[in-house]
């Protein structure tokens, strides 16, 4: 099934059977007939499970219940309904923080007593049976993480965030913010990061978030929900979005302590759907989350955390350090950022292979996914353990204040195998978390600690374990180890620009990793502040723009960023935000002639039409018409759409009529409450009716909606595409240009499936003779 998915998106050669370029056509001229039928397959990868995925229903559904419900509403359910809004998200926040705390407390003192274990067996020159206490930590460590992610919670594997992206993009990824999924989240996070895999906890944060807020919305786990009256206003996809918007941003906030990062990143990368009130209240839950870890870290500094010590967070606090830069040095900052560009373009390409490998591993079966887990940890414990005898060891300087040498949990000169009053520079930077080896890359005012050997090692070796790590069955993030790419070859070149710039080598790892993210992940403006959070100081603002602009610039030349990569191996259904230039080329009349006839309803229905089109369809909605023309049978009026999900309600409460009338508004008010029907339940298989019931009718015009989103068959595929993401549908009506008695007022329905380019390409192979970029 997984191989299925990964071939539908990587396959894509098409015919070139027409001469002539199709994008100089103009609208009104015909184009190419369908080659197939337009299909689709409704699978995608959901961490690493293969899931149904159906869309989600973010468009108001104005039906005469919802109208009435509306009309009704006092002041005091509004404000109500605000207050409640801002209570979740600080709650979001707060337990945000509280789980970022514990995860940060338990990374470092597991990995701070494994480390000291270690280097007793070191003091004791005992190098065996120190790699083998090392690498055996590390081995039940990842088992630990594996084994949850494979056989309790398959969506908890991976950083999580593609899977949001297209949830707010109107996607429904099942499972993926369920309790125990986000139990498995930190615990798996707690273990494959003390285990000492090249992988961050800034991913999972970010999922933790977004689970947090899902559970609040939904008054807990779907068996054990709290069903209190005022949990009803957030039983849409509507309010579960924002809630998951504020989730993503504590999430960041939470990794980087950057509430202004935060926000942002919610902004440039994962939201699809913005506006200033959800600006206030992301920005709120992120204020909340910065101040519980203040207090956190505040109460550890005090020696009440074990090991945690001032670790935990990266943090490079430079705001002491005044920093110089002059014209001269934009030559090294161009470089850097070009450089980022280019190598976070070929890490995307790279990573896009290693994972299509994993998928052929992980689909023989769980010990598989297992197996490989506990090979990426065991190669890794060699190569961290066993490199630093590689490197020459180094004199410790009398003038430092830090103490030198050590073998302890932290600290800038670590021992290892050296003799007194030497260090290893190398075991300085592997054997320790990738926190501390990101705060000892980036130390400043250190230009002698590290070799040009040791940094070629270092930076080799993550971009090894950078590549084979990801993908492995644990929760993993992508932050840390881009990070340590970035920083080992930003301060190389700052060491082999030595006195031709001002610019600290410490800074220039700093520059290093910010340019790698920014080549990879083609975020701008949320890294930048992120970067300015945690530098804290304002000086390198001008640099850190810049650099970012370039890697971005250049990276962007090359390949998609690698969220949209893994959206598009996963087989998620992601709506870009700019349609292909061939889009204009092609109406929505014209895509609609490549789909089945559209299955429509009469506004007083026969119950047994309504269960022969449940069972013989896959549609999630259905136009509702009226006003039959008895001559021809067609229908002159539509009256709007109705949800399967509704059609099937119906049928369970058996709201049936004798005759065929329409009822009055007190009688669908008796039945239906506009909570039950902003639920979801469509399974028609636990419907079962009586052949006397066949014969009955059903009023469909109080729950139709009665404006559902409209586009004229003459429109362009691309204005329709824009319409449809901006608005946040899950289904687009197409009507005749023309109007008239006979006539069906709607000729077909368009869905997220209709508009994705790979989809259509496979029905009109020659729009584009040279084909996306995005599908390669």
């Amino acid at each position: 099934m997984e191989e299925v998915l990964f071939n539908q998106i990587g396959n894509n050669t098409n015919e070139n059977g027409e001469e002539g370029d199709p994008e100089s056509n103009t609208l009104n001229q015909p184009l190419v007939k369908a080659h197939r039928t337009l299909s689709s397959i409704p699978l995608a990868l959901v961490g690493t499970k293969v899931s149904h995925i159906e869309s989600l229903d973010y468009e108001i559904n104005e039906n005469d219940l919802f109208k009435h419900d509306w009309r009704k509403r006092s002041n005091a359910q509004v404000l109500q309904y605000i207050i409640l809004k801002w209570t979740f998200a600080c709650l979001i926040g707060l337990f945000t923080g509280l789980i970022a705390t514990l995860i940060n407390l338990a990374v470092e003192n597991i990995a701070g007593y494994k480390l000291l274990a270690v280097g007793h067996f070191l003091d004791q020159e005992r190098y065996v049976k120190g790699l083998m206490m090392f690498a055996g930590a590390n081995l039940g460590l990842t088992l630990v993480a594996s084994v949850l992610c494979v056989c309790f919670a398959p969506t908890a594997a991976g950083p999580g965030i593609p899977e949001i992206k297209a949830y707010l993009n109107g996607v429904d990824t099942p499972n993926m913010f369920g309790a125990t999924t986000m139990i498995v989240k930190i615990v798996g996070s707690i273990g494959a990061v003390a285990a000492g895999l090249d992988l961050g906890k800034e991913g999972p944060l970010v999922h933790i978030g977004c689970c947090i807020a899902s559970l609040l919305g939904q008054g807990g786990p779907d068996n054990h929900r709290i069903k209190w009256r005022w949990l009803r206003y957030f039983n849409n996809d509507r309010d579960r979005r924002d809630l998951i918007t504020c989730g993503s941003a504590a999430g960041v906030c939470a990794a980087f302590r950057s509430p202004v990062g935060g926000v942002l990143f919610a902004l440039e990368e994962v939201a699809t759907w913005w506006r200033s009130a959800l600006l206030w209240r992301t920005f709120f839950s992120t204020a909340v989350v910065v101040v519980v870890l203040r207090e956190f870290i505040e109460i550890c500094n005090s020696g009440r955390c074990g090991l945690f010590g001032s670790g935990g967070l990266i943090m490079f606090d430079v705001s002491h350090v005044t920093y110089t830069y002059h014209v001269t040095d934009i030559i090294p900052i161009t470089l850097i950022g070009v450089i980022g560009g280019i190598l976070g373009s070929l890490y995307n390409y790279l990573l896009h292979k290693v994972l299509r490998l994993y998928n052929l591993i992980n689909a023989k079966g769980k010990i598989h996914k297992v197996l490989l887990s506990l090979s990426v940890s065991l190669f890794t414990s060699v190569c961290l353990y066993g490199l630093p005898f590689l490197a020459k060891c180094k004199p410790c300087d009398p003038s430092i204040e830090e103490r030198c040498p050590t073998n302890g949990r932290s600290g800038n000169f670590k021992q290892f195998h050296c003799p007194k009053g030497y260090y290893s520079d190398l075991a300085t930077l592997l054997l320790t978390t990738n926190d501390d080896a990101v705060r000892n890359i980036f130390s400043s005012n250190t230009p002698n600690e590290f070799s040009m050997f040791s940094l070629w090692i270092f930076f080799v070796l993550y971009c090894i374990l950078g590549l084979i790590t990801f993908g492995i069955a644990t929760p993993s993030g992508l932050f840390l180890p881009i990070i340590l790419m970035g920083s080992a070859y930003g301060r190389m070149l700052g060491a082999a620009m030595g006195s031709y710039t001002s610019i600290d080598q410490g800074l220039f790892a700093v520059l290093g990793a910010a340019s790698l993210m920014a080549g990879s992940m083609r975020m701008t403006v949320s890294l930048c502040v992120i970067f300015l959070e945690l530098t804290n100081n304002l000086l390198l603002l001008p640099i850190t723009m810049f650099v970012l602009l370039i890697a971005k610039t250049v990276g962007d030349s090359f390949n998609l960023s690698i969220y949209e990569i893994i959206l598009h191996l996963k087989g998620l259904p992601f709506l870009e935000a700019n349609p292909e230039p061939w889009m204009r080329n092609l109406t929505v009349g014209e895509l609609n002639d490549a789909k089945p006839p559209v299955v429509t309803l009469q506004g007083v229905e026969k119950v047994a039409n309504i269960v022969d089109v449940l069972r013989n369809t896959t549609h999630n909605a259905f136009p509702v018409l009226d006003g039959s023309d008895s001559a021809t049978g067609a229908a002159t009026e539509l009256h709007g759409l109705i949800l399967r999900a509704h059609l099937v309600k119906v049928l369970k409460k058996r709201w049936f009529l004798d005759e065929k009338r329409r009822t009055e508004e007190w009688e669908v008010r008796e039945k239906f409450t506009p909570v039950e029907l902003a639920e979801r339940e469509d399974d028609f298989n636990e419907v079962a009716i009586t052949s006397s019931e066949m014969q009955m009718y059903v009023d469909l015009h109080p729950l139709t909606n009665t404006t559902p989103y409209t586009v004229v068959q003459s429109m362009s595929v691309a204005k329709a595409l824009v319409l449809f993401r901006s608005v946040g549908l899950r289904h687009l009506l197409v009507v005749p240009k023309i109007q008239a008695s006979g006539l069906s007022p709607v000729i077909g329905i368009l869905t997220r499936q209709d508009l994705r380019a790979y989809n259509i390409l496979q029905a009109f192979p020659h729009l584009d003779k040279h084909k996306s970029e995005k599908l390669r």
